[in-house]
């Protein structure tokens, strides 16, 4: 993976990929597309997108980051719903970081059109 392609996996470059929601010049299309570009929001950083695309029922009042992760890479493992003729979906994945991974089962519901991240589990390797 170049310094220029997307942290989500995706061969575009980060611009066209995952950047263009984060920057909020567009709206995840699909339950994984949010996933793919929350991911890449915790390889960047960036507090602030993962809070906006929280959904509200769930979102916590602050979020903090710890800057000494390192994420290395997101397998998607599995979808279910979440295009755009459904107003809810799943999301499993594994998302690695130095020194190990997380594998979740996210659920997505769409807020005014927009998707945003409910809550996850975490299902047995």
């Amino acid at each position: 993976m170049t310094s220029r392609s997307c942290p989500c996996g995706l061969p575009q470059a980060y611009d066209q990929c995952c950047g263009r929601y984060l920057s909020g010049a567009a709206a995840a299309p699909t339950a994984e597309a949010l996933m793919r570009s929350r991911y890449s929001a915790f390889v960047k950083g960036n507090a602030p997108y993962l809070l906006r695309t929280w959904h509200p029922r769930t979102r916590p009042a602050r979020l903090d980051l710890d800057p000494g992760t390192r994420w290395t890479g997101l397998e998607i493992l599995g979808t279910r719903d979440g295009s755009a003729f459904h107003n809810t979906g799943t999301v499993e994945f594994r998302a690695s970081y130095r020194g190990g991974a997380l594998r979740e089962r996210s659920r997505f519901e769409r807020v005014d059109g927009a998707w945003t991240y409910v809550d996850g589990d975490f299902p047995e390797a």
